[in-house]
């Protein structure tokens, strides 16, 4: 659990709050129905509207990664890959076909068997680093749907105000009608403006962090891969490996 995710996002609604009763106004006058669907539901259907199905679910699905932390370690691959370079070293790179099965990451298993086939260093290197561009797009394409979700909710926030303002302009001649007119004007522009600051362009950078961490670890595996496969000695493998590690 990432409990800075948790208490950043109360400590933001919170301060809000506190500061909308310090004022001497109601929380109850900021809850508007109306304004939420206005600036969430068109923040939505503008999102999907410019994102493939399958970015925007994967998008969705990644929000998860805000509270709970993408599994990384990075000890214990450097460890692993110590281990393999000192295997291939005494009983050769043949002996490490039998780690393959045990590797839970489609792309481990891809780099150790091209390793235990015998590709050469560079071609080795070239291949994974290729796979590993494509994923990191399609990882950031997922996770900027968090991002211009931000961009949107500002302005549909202004599209709610005007609305709420044709409304009261419509109703001058009921003043029964025109605090509710004005209140749902107001109250959609804070929610466009602090929905995009307080929660989706958060959620967007935080994503990216995360994206970068897990590209850093798929960066220092190939590079012990391409070690081992230049017979570089384990502790220099380790070593280089380690300045992945911040």
């Amino acid at each position: 659990m990432d409990s800075i995710s948790l208490v950043g996002l109360t400590l933001g609604v919170a301060a809000i709050l506190i500061g909308q009763a310090m004022e001497g106004g109601h929380i109850a006058s900021l809850l508007q129905p109306t304004a939420f669907l206005i600036v969430i539901g068109g923040t939505l259907g503008a999102v999907m509207l410019q994102s493939p199905l399958r970015v925007f679910k994967e998008g969705m699905r990644m929000a998860k990664w805000v509270f709970i932390t993408p599994a990384t370690s990075h000890a214990q691959l450097i460890q692993q890959v110590t281990n393999w370079s000192h295997v291939a070293r005494k009983e050769g790179l043949l002996a490490l076909e039998a780690q393959i099965p045990r590797l839970p990451d489609p792309f481990m298993r891809k780099g150790l068997q091209m390793l235990v086939d015998g590709v050469e260093p560079g071609r080795l290197r070239e291949v994974l680093e290729v796979e590993i561009g494509a994923w990191e797009a399609q990882l950031r394409q997922c996770a900027r749907i968090w991002e211009s979700a931000g961009g949107y909710a500002p302005t549909v926030g202004i599209l709610g105000a005007v609305m709420g303002l044709i409304h009261v302009m419509e109703n001058l001649s009921d003043p029964a009608k025109l605090g509710s007119g004005i209140a749902v004007a107001f109250v959609a522009t804070i929610y466009g403006v602090g929905s995009a600051n307080l929660i989706f362009l958060p959620i967007a950078k935080k994503l990216l962090a995360h994206i970068g961490t897990l590209v850093a670890q798929r960066e220092m595996f190939v590079d012990g891969l391409v070690g081992i496969a230049n017979g570089d000695n384990p502790r220099i493998i380790e070593s280089r490996m380690q300045g992945y590690v911040v």
